[in-house]
């Protein structure tokens, strides 16, 4: 591959997801021509992959640091051997149009092992990006359970945990009306130090973001450093290697 096409290709990867339109005519070209290099295609080919990939996930980033905003804590309303939780339905209840709002869906796979199941939630977005998470579980006997209704039980818990980790939900319990009208805590001046560090080295369009939501890093709910400092490092590491291609070309 030529000096020339190896700096379009940098450029084209960091212009998603208008690159990935322009390369149509120019494959559709490629193929018209009688003496059309094999090699060149499928480096094209490959060129539009990378660059729709990449386009994707950072559509899933921006998507879902939106999303976690308007994410509330979920009521604990279900119990049992005394233990209070978040069910399923709860979870989905409150969830669900919250993440059709944003792009996102989501999916479960369930397997059979041996003495027990495996979940998987799959977490998918409009553009094309998805993550999932697995969770295996022993087969819940308790309480006298016939076999059917153990492997229901099971899936149910690891469902409403997979989906509570894909999305970052918290929940609580439903008689803590003093804890929830309490001012939200924020981040300590640490965490805030360490959000302004990673914000500093993300795009205009983060920073703009992130300001109009947050003012500032000493801002952020402290429930939501975890999940907003994984976004800001995820954006920061695609930041690097733009900038990596920008010195390559």
């Amino acid at each position: 591959m030529s000096n020339a096409i190896a700096i379009n290709e940098d450029k084209a990867v960091q212009q998603a997801p208008q690159a990935s339109q322009s390369l149509l005519p120019m494959i559709d070209k490629l193929v018209e021509r009688p003496d059309f290099d094999v090699e060149k295609l499928e480096r094209l080919l490959d060129m539009q992959e990378r660059i729709m990939t990449r386009s994707a996930m950072e559509q899933f980033n921006a998507a879902m640091a939106m999303m976690q905003d308007e994410l509330p804590s979920i009521a604990e309303r279900g119990k049992a051997h005394n233990t209070k939780y978040a069910t399923f339905e709860d979870i989905n209840d409150v969830a669900k149009p919250i993440m059709k709002t944003h792009g996102f869906a989501v999916s479960f796979r369930v397997h059979n092992i041996q003495g027990g199941i495996e979940v998987t939630g799959v977490l998918m977005h409009k553009g094309g990006h998805r993550e999932e998470t697995t969770m295996t579980l022993p087969l819940d006997t308790s309480g006298s359970k016939n076999a059917v209704q153990a492997v229901g039980s099971s899936v149910s818990y690891g469902k409403r945990y997979v989906m509570s980790a894909l999305l970052n939900i918290t929940t609580r319990s439903e008689d803590d009306d003093g804890e929830s009208a309490a001012p939200t805590k924020r981040v300590t001046s640490f965490q805030a130090a360490q959000l302004a560090k990673a914000l500093a080295a993300c795009p205009d369009t983060t920073q703009e973001w992130f300001a109009s939501n947050y003012g500032d890093a000493s801002n952020v709910p402290k429930a939501k450093f975890d999940i907003t400092m994984a976004q800001l490092s995820k954006i920061v590491a695609q930041q690097e290697v733009a900038n990596a291609g920008d010195q390559g070309a």
